[in-house]
Formats: C-alpha cells, sequence, structure tokens
C-alpha cells in the first residue's frame, strides 16, 4: 500500500479542509499519510506530523494541493529524490495540477489502484557567474527568465550556445524554459507550445526592440550562456518567477539541462492539448 505526503499551500483557507478530507479518505483505504507537523496539528492528527525535510525518505507519492506556484516550489525541492507529485489544483489555472477538490474520493480511488501514468518533465539548471566566479546554481522547473527593471531602460543579452554566438536581444530580457514551462512566461512574451514529450531548451525574447526577432528551440543537449549588458544596474535573473536576485553588467547566466527531472502524476483519459483547450481556451475536456 502507498504512503502518501500531503503538502499544502497554507495561504489557501480551503488546502487546510481538503487536507483534513484527504485524509481521512486516504486513511479509511488503509494508506499511509504524512503531513507537516502543523497541519497535523490542525486536523487533530498530530501523531501523522512529519517535517518537510524528511518526506523523501517515507513516502511513496505527494500530494500538492495549491496553484501552480506551489507545485512548482515543491518539484525544485524534491527533484533530488524522484518522487511523483499530484497536483490538486486550489488555485486559479492550475495548468500543472491533475485533480480537483470536489473529486478527492475519486482521485485517491484512481492513485491507489495504480489508474495513472507518470510524466517525466525536463528541468533547467542555471549558474550565475561574475567576473569568471560561480556564484549561485539553481534548478527550475518552468523557466529562467532575465530581465531588466519596471523604470529600466533596455538591457542586451547576447546569447551564445555551446560557446558559438548566437544572436544579440535588445530589449526587455530573454526566457530561457522547458517545455513545462514552453505554457507560463514563455508563452505570453509569443513562445510556441511545446509538447511536455519533447526536450528542449527553448529561448524567447521579451519585448526586443527588433523587426526580425524570433524565439528559438534548442537541443536539450545544448548549453546556453548568455551575458547580459546594459548603461544602467536594474537588472535581475528570476527562477521559475519565484526565485530572484539582482544582476550586474557582464553577469554571465549558463542554463542547459538538469539531472533531474520532475515526475508528475496525470490521469490516463486525458492529455496534454485537452488541457492546453480547457485551461487556455475555456474549452471542456
Amino acid at each position: 500500500m502507498k504512503t502518501i505526503g500531503l503538502v499544502i499551500n497554507k495561504g489557501k483557507p480551503n488546502a487546510w479542509v481538503v487536507a483534513k478530507e484527504l485524509t481521512f479518505l486516504l486513511e479509511e483505504k488503509q494508506a499511509g499519510v504524512y503531513l507537516e507537523p502543523t497541519v497535523a496539528q490542525y486536523i487533530g492528527r498530530g501523531d501523522l506530523g512529519m517535517p518537510l525535510d524528511d518526506f523523501h525518505k517515507h513516502v511513496d507519492i505527494l500530494f500538492v494541493l495549491g496553484g501552480d506556484g506551489t507545485l512548482l516550489g515543491i518539484a525544485r525541492k524534491f527533484a533530488p529524490y524522484d518522487i511523483p507529485i499530484l497536483g490538486i489544483n486550489l488555485g486559479h489555472l492550475g495548468f500543472l495540477s491533475e485533480a480537483e477538490p470536489d473529486d478527492l474520493p475519486h482521485a485517491v480511488d484512481q492513485i491507489l489502484d495504480g489508474d495513472y501514468y507518470v510524466e517525466d518533465r525536463m528541468m533547467l539548471e542555471t549558474e550565475l557567474i561574475r567576473k569568471g566566479k560561480r556564484l549561485e546554481t539553481f534548478t527550475a522547473f518552468n523557466d529562467v527568465g532575465i530581465a531588466k527593471g519596471s523604470f529600466s531602460r533596455i538591457i542586451r543579452c547576447a546569447v551564445y550556445v555551446e560557446d558559438l554566438y548566437l544572436t544579440t536581444f535588445s530589449g526587455d530580457g530573454v526566457i530561457v524554459s522547458s517545455p513545462t514551462g514552453s505554457t507560463a512566461y514563455s508563452l505570453s512574451a509569443g513562445g510556441p507550445i511545446v509538447a511536455p514529450n519533447v526536450d528542449c531548451l527553448l529561448l524567447t525574447p521579451v519585448a526586443p526592440h527588433s523587426l526580425v526577432a524570433r524565439p528559438f528551440v534548442l537541443s536539450p543537449d545544448d548549453e546556453i550562456r548568455i551575458q547580459v549588458d546594459a548603461t544602467h544596474q536594474d537588472i535581475g535573473l528570476t527562477v521559475d518567477g519565484q526565485l530572484g536576485l539582482e544582476l550586474e553588467v557582464q553577469d554571465e547566466i549558463k542554463i542547459r539541462r538538469s539531472p533531474y527531472i520532475t515526475s508528475l502524476i496525470k490521469w490516463k483519459k486525458r492529455n496534454f492539448f485537452s488541457v492546453v483547450r480547457k485551461k487556455l481556451q475555456g474549452e471542456s475536456c
């Protein structure tokens, strides 16, 4: 029997209620359950509490209760452990989620009966290089963005692929995304939608000051190196839109395929294209 770890977005009031209902449903089916200590205490089951940092030692599957942002953070945290994740959508779009809170009994039955498949999603590894020294390394699930500040003038991003010069984008910045991230920030900047089973690196300029700048789809085995330049210092690096730090002129950012993956649980009766239609066009699955 599977052991499930429940992770919730504590800022969503209904997440606490859903966690209590899920705990009851899972235990009724004799599945193991662990929750973070504060959540376990809240639902009156302190005996099920466990620090999130220890989940990977004991759970087979993670249930993530929240929106896409919650799932992104958990995917990065648990990337080294390759634990399948089921997203339960308590947010607005919920593009990465597969289950809805109004059908929890059915979702629990599907998981415990093995009526699902696991989709391995490529992740990104990013290095920040300053004056020849590596300052930071990040893992991203969706994307890595390089952008100017709100009131700054344009920035220039010189792009190299495997140390061969590709082009220079002048504008608001650039995005390097995974196939999963093609439906996130990159999409809003005019990038193409990439099916999740097509491993690649997607390079998308943001508001380029050019009539000919276009996105690039690159090999997943390539390393992208981006050197930033500007007449100001208001430049930033973001990871999945959640982590960020200030950049300096002449900083270099190296982006490549991560050695880690995120394993998303998907229902057998749905496919990527039906989800795209439902989430992005408002159609029914």
